[in-house]
C-alpha cells in the first residue's frame, strides 16, 4: 500500500479529536465505550487548544489524499509523564490501516522530527495488552515504570 507522512496542518487539527478515540485501546471481547469519552478531561489534554504550544507538533498518514493515522506529542501531565521537558506521544491508526507498517513509519518521522527540534527524549503509555507495545520497543523504547495495567516507556533521541 503506497501512503505518505506528512506534517498535520492547522485546518487539520480537529481530527486528533477523531485519532483521539481511535487511539484507545480496546481489548477484543470489550465493547467500545461512547465516543463523548473523549470529553473527559484526562484525555482532552491530549487534543484540547492543540498548536498552541512550540512542544505541539503533529503528523499524518495518508492514503489516496485520505488521512488515516495520527501522530502527535506534546508536554502534558498525563498518562505517559515523565517531566517537564519530555513530549508525550499518542499515535492512531484507522483499524484496516494496521499491521501495515504505516504505524512505525510515523513513529520513526515523529522521533527524528523531535531530535531535529532539540527533545532528548519522548515518553508513552501503553496497556500491557495493547499489540502495539511490541511496536515501541522494537523502535527504541524502554520501559521506565509500569503499574498493574501500563508501561510507561521511553524512547531516547
Amino acid at each position: 500500500m503506497e501512503y505518505t507522512i506528512r506534517e498535520m496542518t492547522v485546518m487539520e487539527y480537529p481530527l486528533l479529536n477523531e485519532f483521539l478515540y481511535e487511539a484507545i485501546f480496546i481489548p477484543d471481547g470489550i465493547k467500545p465505550p461512547p465516543k463523548n469519552i473523549i470529553a473527559s478531561p484526562e484525555l482532552q489534554i491530549y487534543v484540547d487548544r492543540f498548536g498552541a504550544s512550540k512542544a505541539d507538533f503533529a503528523l499524518v498518514a495518508e492514503v489516496e489524499q485520505k488521512i488515516v493515522g495520527a501522530v502527535w506529542v506534546r508536554i502534558i501531565h498525563d498518562y505517559g509523564h515523565i517531566d517537564d521537558e519530555t513530549p508525550s506521544l499518542a499515535i492512531s491508526l484507522y483499524k484496516e490501516y494496521r499491521g501495515q507498517g504505516i504505524g512505525t513509519d510515523m513513529m520513526k518521522e515523529m522521533l527524528s522530527l523531535l531530535k531535529t527540534h532539540g527533545y532528548e527524549r519522548v515518553s508513552l503509555s501503553v496497556q500491557k495488552a495493547n499489540y502495539a507495545a511490541e511496536m515501541y520497543r522494537k523502535i527504541g523504547f524502554d520501559c521506565i515504570r509500569e503499574n498493574k495495567e501500563e508501561w510507561i516507556m521511553v524512547c531516547n533521541l
